[in-house]
């Protein structure tokens, strides 16, 4: 009885987050599906905020035995909504968005159960949520873009570098994030990026197929196997993205004030 009263009480934060849908299956895979009102996640402030927590806790919650991303209206994260951030030269108003930005990518890194992304549509925005998974699957049509940083006056600092150098290499990585453009879901398989292309439509499908081979492993090795495999861009979060998202907030400062000298 104990045990299924706290598996409930876990639970309970399925709810609390506005732009993420939170199912888990009987066998213990979760799914976090990014929304807003039941269509494609318009990423914000607020969303900023409650990914920190949420990340927190699905990492903490035992009861789930795969973690599978993905994202509502065949998209994964197209767009963002800036105005939410408010005056992000004002030094107040960036120390949040850097401890948020840290936090939101060592939880998901503490994620101890394999993660997987099903990824459809576009991903022009923290793409390297799913760079963090173990494994991408991505429909035919997938694309992946990075919208908020260089194409938008400010430096790629909050991790997005570090997880697509650690996946496709420095030099694509830089090449990619200096010349935003969308690559397609076969141009980042070439790269090593994704792992499987598969039609549109099919990738949580697979996603879930893939889950379920997996929960054939016992427990301890496929959460101690999550755990070796991300340790390595652990580190490499933990050591680089706090000083890039401090580069990030003086462009973003410099941008600013750019735009109110004009």
């Amino acid at each position: 009885m104990s045990a299924v009263l706290e598996n409930l009480g876990k639970k309970e934060y399925f709810n609390e987050y506005r732009s993420l849908r939170l199912e888990r299956d009987k066998e213990g895979v979760l799914t976090v599906q990014f929304h807003t009102n039941g269509g494609p996640l318009m990423f914000t402030a607020k969303d900023h905020t409650d990914f920190v927590d949420a990340f927190y806790r699905i990492s903490q919650d035992r009861s789930n035995k795969i973690v599978i991303f993905t994202g509502a209206g065949g998209q994964f994260i197209p767009a963002i909504d800036f105005s939410t951030f408010g005056n992000v030269a004002d030094p107040g108003v960036w120390s949040v968005v850097h401890d948020e930005g840290v936090q939101i990518l060592e939880n998901l890194t503490s994620i101890r159960v394999p993660v997987i992304a099903a990824i459809e549509g576009q991903a022009n925005v923290h793409s390297e949520y799913a760079l963090l998974a173990d494994v991408i699957v991505a429909g035919e049509g997938a694309t992946f873009n990075d919208l908020p940083h260089f194409a938008s006056g400010i430096i790629p600092g909050d991790g997005i570098f570090t997880a697509w150098s650690y996946r496709a290499g420095a030099g694509r990585a830089e090449a990619f994030l200096l010349n935003p453009h969308a690559i397609t879901a076969r141009t980042a398989q070439e790269w090593g990026v994704v792992a499987e292309v598969v039609p549109n439509g099919t990738a949580l499908a697979r996603a879930r197929e893939l889950a379920r081979l997996y929960l054939k492993v016992p427990e301890i090795t496929r959460r101690n196997t999550r755990v070796h495999f991300i340790q390595p861009l652990k580190e490499r979060i933990v050591h680089e993205v706090g000083y890039g998202l401090s580069l990030e907030g003086a462009s973003a400062a410099d941008l600013v004030k750019s735009m109110q000298d004009k």
